[in-house]
């Protein structure tokens, strides 16, 4: 029987064990122009010991920052700074993707150059507030993105692929979840266009379709991974009709097969029936962040990989708070508790000092 601690192949790649760092923001890129720090790279290279380790949120281009003090991948002076991050965690024998993130509409101009506003697949804004060093404040209208925009869009992603090789990552993970860019186009409350980009379901899937593909021409699909959330309401998507969803996504995981990705990474929701559906479909790993709400992923999680309903699980908060995880879930504990409070922004603490099991 298959076991979470078993190696895996990915993509030709061989993981040490099936448990994954997922993607998780903490607004420290505290270097200039939105560069990693040295406290960066100590904090990946901690937890150097998961077979995966997915980097938080990284803009592709200026207008796809959402958040204060999150980290870039669209600069000379960025792509070195991570390149001490990469280093660091492949001295420690670890595997790290990049996730390239463009917030779409969740952000604010007052994060953003001068003359910049959030873009979007239609000009409606999402419901609720955004924090910005201001404090929080309301979304505002975004720009619907025109053909050019898009254009550029699928580029930015493309080119901020080439620049995490450049900057030594294994590879990317495209970020189509949480009600980012990407999702906005999957859903239908947030992409209401009528052209070829919205409209039916394959119209609706063409842009992730069109990301992911420009990225594995960059840089190959063995390196190149894609994270979904069907269903998840966060930053006001809308997905609830079963039948449209599941049309959406079995869709998008069928246009996406060719490609021969490196892995799906699949953020679920309630509903387990679309993830066997989706596992059943989807040719290559299949990488899962199972439905666990309220609480984080916890050590129960891991049945999943011996049942046969994923491939590699990814850990969140888990993982934030016991940088040597995997020993931890060997060993049954105990496990570090993660403090909410240092989750975003702030100096080590929080962020490098949990403490790995003693000797």
């Amino acid at each position: 029987m298959t076991t979470a601690f078993d190696p895996v192949d990915l993509a030709g790649r061989k993981l040490a064990n099936r448990i994954a760092m997922a993607p998780m923001t903490r607004s420290r890129a505290y270097g200039p122009g939105g560069a990693p720090t040295e406290a960066t790279a100590t904090y990946y290279a901690q937890r150097a010991t998961a077979g995966l380790i997915v980097t938080e949120g990284i803009q592709p281009s200026v207008v796809g920052q959402g958040y204060p003090d999150t980290p870039g991948l669209h600069s000379e002076q960025q792509v070195a700074a991570w390149r001490a991050v990469t280093d660091a965690v492949h001295a420690q024998d670890g595997v790290i993707f990049a996730q390239l993130m463009h917030t779409g509409r969740i952000g604010h101009p007052s994060l953003l150059p001068d003359g910049l506003v959030p873009v979007a697949p239609s000009p409606f804004p999402a419901r609720g507030q955004v924090f910005t060093r201001q404090g929080p404040q309301d979304f505002v209208t975004p720009a619907g993105l025109d053909a050019a925009g898009i254009g550029r869009t699928i580029d930015d992603f493309a080119q901020a692929a080439r620049n995490a090789i450049a900057a030594g990552f294994d590879g990317v993970e495209i970020h189509g979840a949480n009600g980012y860019l990407l999702h906005q186009f999957l859903a239908p409350n947030t992409n209401r266009r009528t052209d070829a980009w919205g409209g039916s379901v394959e119209g609706r899937v063409r842009l992730t379709v069109e990301v992911a593909t420009a990225v594995a021409d960059a840089i190959g699909g063995h390196r190149t991974g894609l994270r979904i959330s069907p269903g998840n309401p966060f930053n006001d998507i809308a997905e609830t009709d079963p039948a449209d969803r599941e049309a959406t996504y079995t869709t998008l995981a069928a246009r996406l097969a060719p490609l021969e990705l490196a892995y799906l990474h699949l953020a679920e929701g309630p509903d387990r029936d679309l993830t066997a559906r989706l596992r059943a479909g989807w040719p290559g790993t299949l990488v899962l962040n199972p439905f666990t709400h309220p609480e984080p992923t916890g050590p129960e999680a891991l049945d999943l990989v011996a049942d046969g309903t994923a491939d590699v699980l990814a850990f969140g908060a888990l993982f934030l708070a016991n940088p040597d995880l995997p020993r931890r879930l060997a060993a049954g504990g105990p496990y570090n508790v993660p403090d909410r409070a240092t989750f975003y922004g702030g100096d080590e603490r929080g962020y490098t000092d949990y403490p790995a099991l003693p000797d």
